[in-house]
């Protein structure tokens, strides 16, 4: 009896789809994602998969926690840069990495803000920041506060105002901040402006003042999860990509 029981079980587990018996892949994924990236998990999730795993930072910290040895299955950035510097480690899977996304940049204010601003070459927001501080992530190693930086160094606006950015751990740290209004202006993705109610596009940044914003994604070498691979192939199918596009970014 007992050993027709386990032959039933051992039976059972052999029939049972391959997500019943993986673990969650782990994903590391811009804070930007965290709407959108969401979606694609439950989405993942209804058709029969295990939920991955969401871990939502800069990309900058998340490629240091990546290189340190962090286990993950997927990496997700706000730009290419924190995706190379794992490429040249050798940590991603031969053939895993693709540009899924895009982004445009734009200046915010809180949302009953009467300020507009014009994002054109020698453009002075210091009238708008009336004292205040420009929330940005930061500049010198997180992707928002990276863009940011260069198009305001492109419209010769970066040394007025320097001196007043406030520097965010990620770029929905600075979102944060000016919707709580400790900051009468910042520098955010448009696809967070339009998460927050609690903030307005006061001006969208030139396309061409800053590099082009590339979300990549790839699976991490030491991955061992095969719904890992599973999950990345779903997010640059044309279903998990429709995903992201209802939350506001471009398909690459």
């Amino acid at each position: 009896m007992i050993r027709r029981l386990v032959f039933a079980l051992a039976g059972l587990l052999l029939a049972a789809p391959a997500s019943a018996q993986s673990r969650p892949p782990i994903v590391l994924a811009a804070a930007s994602l965290q709407e959108s990236m969401n979606a694609a998990a439950d989405a993942w999730a209804k058709r029969g998969h295990v939920r991955p795993t969401l871990s939502f930072a800069a990309s900058s910290a998340l490629a240091r926690q990546a290189a340190a040895g962090a286990p993950a299955d997927l990496f997700m950035s706000a730009d290419v840069e924190w995706m190379d510097d794992l490429d040249r480690r050798g940590l991603l899977a031969k053939g895993s990495r693709v540009n899924l996304l895009g982004n445009r940049l734009v200046l915010i204010a809180p949302v009953d803000s009467r300020v507009r601003v014009t994002l054109r070459p020698g453009v002075d927001l210091r009238p708008a920041l009336s004292g205040g501080r420009l929330a940005m992530a930061d500049p010198d190693a997180v992707p928002a506060g990276r863009y940011g930086k260069a198009a305001l160094t492109r419209l010769r606006a970066w040394d007025g105002v320097a001196p007043s950015v406030v520097r965010a751990e990620n770029v929905r740290a600075a979102l944060a901040l000016v919707e709580r209004g400790a900051a009468p202006l910042g520098i955010v993705y448009a696809t967070d402006a339009k998460a927050s109610t609690k903030v307005r596009v006061v001006g969208v940044f030139p396309a061409a003042s800053h590099p082009p914003i590339t979300y990549p994604i790839a699976r991490l070498k030491a991955s061992q999860n095969v719904e890992g691979e599973r999950f990345r192939r779903f997010l640059v199918s044309p279903a998990g990509k429709a995903i992201f596009v209802r939350y506001g970014f471009s398909p690459r």
